[in-house]
């Protein structure tokens, strides 16, 4: 027994040292300072998942602004000063940023890869994005939005006089019940000829939402969803209601969704399931941060009262200069994109908000062995490194951000009114200052859609509610750092507001 213990100890320290010496990864001249973590394949991923702005700050102070972390098996090239931004991002010819995100799609949603180059579909997916949620045919969209906002949250009686009642409930289960419900009927239409059942299907997919959305992030951590039963089943059966046999009885289904099924029919290779499974990516993308992203927005503002008193001031004068009045009964309210743009206030809201909750992780691939020239020196990269900014080091950058844990609701609005633009660190104007949807190539198509919606939520609520904390002098709950990296990160816990409907 104790030949056999000694015999498998040996093999221990062998394998060990044949990783310490051939497994590390050895810095080459001219390549960022490395951290290779004391676990084979893991890396530095515990500490950075444990607390990644931390991670990053406590290496940009032993490392300066450029350095190399070894995150599950990948070599990942981290720019830490916003003033070099632009200057990676001229790089472009060099990235790929279709790799990583093909690839992470095809694992979480179950289908094959997108990416054309691997023969199995044509359609030029971020082309459709951005015909289909900019442009014109964002005014239909955002029309859509509006009108089934109002459906959810109109009651079916109207309130009489100085009767509406007080109704409590928590602000994230709120804002995730009216936003999913609102945003799923928007992109996928209504089903009519299931009417007196939609209502029970919508909660349905809300569960099953939830349930899927709830290990995403571990599922990107490279997990099989087969280790999560419950979260398969939530997934599957999503899909299920997106096949193209249950879109097509469904009406007013939005641009997007038609033309990803047109061209679906017409170019791609998948088969009837890993289609609906793309249609769950266009769902997930769609609120997994723009739910957070609300409560946020809502929360802020009913806990600042000079935020709701400016907001609401923007609003009535919108609405007036638009010729449109809130009502229970006639013609729901409708606001173009152009009316929508010009709300300065609420715009400012809501970058607020998402610069304190964003921790969106922006990466590319590297295609190819070149050198990356910046201010702070050349760097050599490695074919298939990547390479990534934490934007929320730069959002919580005192430099940039006087008091950057404070929310200041007017802190993008200049002397004028106007948006602010003009942002500075170290002396210099910043090109990139606020990064909660992405960069460059791999911006948000959604982004104009998303802030429309958020806004037209708070028009909503700001005119047809009296609004309040339970607790008003509620601390702000801290952020849900399972999801970083992922975008908008939700609260830890639910804060429980008041509601009730004003006579109109």
């Amino acid at each position: 027994m104790m030949a056999i213990s000694l015999t498998w100890g040996i093999v221990v320290v062998v394998c060990c040292c044949l990783w310490l010496f051939l497994g590390i990864r050895r810095r080459k001249m001219g390549e960022p300072p490395l951290e290779n973590g004391l676990i084979p394949y893991v890396g530095c991923a515990l500490q950075f998942g444990a607390n990644p702005l931390e991670f990053i700050r406590s290496n940009q102070r032993k490392h300066g602004h450029v350095f190399t972390c070894k995150l599950m098996g990948k070599y990942v090239h981290f720019f830490t000063n916003p003033l070099s931004y632009h200057k990676v991002l001229c790089h472009g010819k060099h990235f790929d940023w279709r790799k990583f995100h093909f690839t992470t799609s095809a694992k979480v949603f179950g289908h094959r890869s997108l990416d054309p180059s691997d023969g199995h579909t044509t359609e030029n997916i971020n082309k459709t994005f951005i015909k289909t949620l900019q442009g014109d045919a964002l005014n239909a969209l955002t029309g859509a939005m509006m009108e089934n906002l109002l459906l959810v949250m109109r009651p079916s009686t109207l309130p009489k006089p100085n009767t509406a009642a007080w109704v409590t409930e928590g602000m994230y289960s709120f804002c995730y019940r009216v936003m999913f419900e609102a945003g799923y009927l928007t992109l996928f239409g209504k089903d009519l000829t299931r009417q007196d059942s939609q209502r029970a299907l919508m909660l349905s997919n809300l569960d099953n939402f939830k349930e899927f959305d709830k290990i995403f992030p571990a599922l990107v951590a490279g997990l099989p969803i087969h280790v999560f039963k419950a979260a398969h089943n939530a997934r599957e059966k999503l899909a299920e209601d997106l096949r193209s046999e249950n879109l097509r009885r469904r009406d007013r289904v939005s641009d997007l969704v038609s033309m990803r099924m047109l061209l679906n029919d017409q170019l791609s290779t998948f088969d009837d399931a890993e289609k609906a499974k793309t249609h769950l990516v266009v769902l997930w993308a769609s609120q997994a941060n723009t739910i957070p992203a609300t409560f946020w927005s809502l929360f802020q503002t009913i806990r600042s009262p000079e935020a709701m008193k400016a907001a609401i001031e923007e609003v009535n004068k919108t609405l007036e200069n638009a010729g449109q009045k809130i009502s229970f009964e006639g013609n729901p309210v409708c606001l173009n994109q152009m009316q929508l743009n010009d709300m300065p206030v609420l715009d400012s809201i809501i970058k607020e908000s998402l610069r304190l909750s964003s921790a969106s992780l922006n990466i590319r691939a590297a295609k190819e062995d070149f050198t990356l020239q910046i201010e702070e020196g050349s760097f050599n990269i490695r074919k298939d490194d990547f390479i990534a900014f934490y934007p929320q080091l730069m959002h919580f950058d005192a430099q940039i951000y006087p008091d950057p844990l404070t929310f200041k609701y007017d802190r993008f609005l200049d002397e004028s009114g106007k948006a602010k633009t003009n942002f500075y660190s170290n002396g210099h104007r910043l090109k990139y200052y606020y990064m909660p949807f992405g960069s460059g190539a791999t911006i948000c198509p959604g982004r104009l859609f998303a802030v429309h919606e958020i806004k037209q939520f708070l028009i909503l609520m700001l005119s047809y509610f009296e609004l309040g904390l339970v607790e008003s002098d509620v601390q702000c709950p801290p952020l849900d750092q399972s999801r970083a990296g992922l975008g908008i990160l939700p609260p830890s816990h639910d804060v429980e507001f008041k509601y009730k409907f004003k006579y109109l």
